[in-house]
């Protein structure tokens, strides 16, 4: 027990110098020609799974607590005062203070903690052996996979014709990839499968409920900061949770299945109870 507690406190250690690298050096993204895919999450998410909730919590506060001082000390954007509590309290007095704090930390620390019950979810319901709920989960991911492609596509391509395009690119990915875990659901593909779900979760809990914060709590302050009309923050909200986020997602997923069945030769995911 007490080696055990050795082991995640330096594994703890470990993902924390990680997420502070990662987010003060160009580490932290991915070129993928049109964006740069934020992987910052990437060590909250599998230090969820590794650790429990708990640690995973705490990766999440690091996480916040990096994004604060980045926005707060380099503010790169003009939108940097949703996530720095100091420039918020310029632009929306007091309140902006805990506007920005919520921004800043409840969806960080949401993505060390939900991804680990999406995973206990799947490996569960996958453990059942039920074929239907193989074809469900699978046909899911795939479909995911598949707007991931279409919009990845759209963006690279300037022609009339980007949508056909990315539609049949995004479908034929889709099919494939469901065609590879059908035929593939033993016990280690499942494993992938749910560390999957886990990294898209994550990512989509960290878009989604930071760009939903902004919209509810920021929405005139940032349509000015964008030079956009207020009525249009929703259009530009929705662009960068379809695009963004599905990409992000998408790379969360694959990152996480690979360095996550990686790691459940050494460690196995923790166990609820424990």
């Amino acid at each position: 027990m007490k080696n055990e507690k050795t082991y995640e406190l330096v594994l703890t250690a470990l993902f924390t110098a990680i997420i502070v690298i990662m987010a003060f050096t160009p580490l932290g993204y991915i070129p993928l020609v049109v964006i740069n895919a934020t992987i910052i999450h990437i060590p909250v998410i599998l230090g969820a799974l590794f650790l429990g909730p708990k640690k995973g919590a705490f990766l999440g506060f690091v996480f916040g607590f990096t994004s604060l001082i980045n926005n707060t000390f380099k503010a790169a954007t003009a939108s940097a005062f949703v996530f720095s509590p100091v420039l918020a309290a310029n632009i929306a007095g007091v309140p902006g203070i805990f506007k920005s704090l919520y921004i800043c930390f409840v969806p960080r620390i949401l993505v060390g903690v939900i991804p680990y019950f999406i995973y206990i979810l799947i490996r569960n319901l996958l453990k059942e052996n039920k074929q239907v709920w193989r074809i469900v989960i699978n046909a899911a991911l795939s479909v995911i996979f598949l707007f991931s492609v279409r919009a990845f596509v759209n963006n690279m391509m300037q022609d009339g014709q980007n949508a056909v395009a990315g539609t049949i690119a995004g479908t034929l990915t889709g099919i494939l990839l469901f065609i590879v875990l059908t035929l593939t659901s033993k016990k280690k593909t499942s494993a992938a499968t749910a560390l999957a779900y886990a990294g898209m979760t994550g990512a989509f809990t960290n878009t989604l409920f930071v760009m939903s914060g902004i919209y509810i709590l920021y929405k005139d302050a940032y349509a000015a900061a964008l030079g956009v009309a207020g009525d249009t923050v929703i259009d530009v909200i929705m662009g960068i949770v379809s695009f963004n986020g599905i990409v992000e997602a998408t790379v969360a997923a694959i990152l996480i299945a690979g360095v996550g069945l990686a790691l459940m030769q050494v460690k196995p995911v923790k166990e609820f109870n424990k």
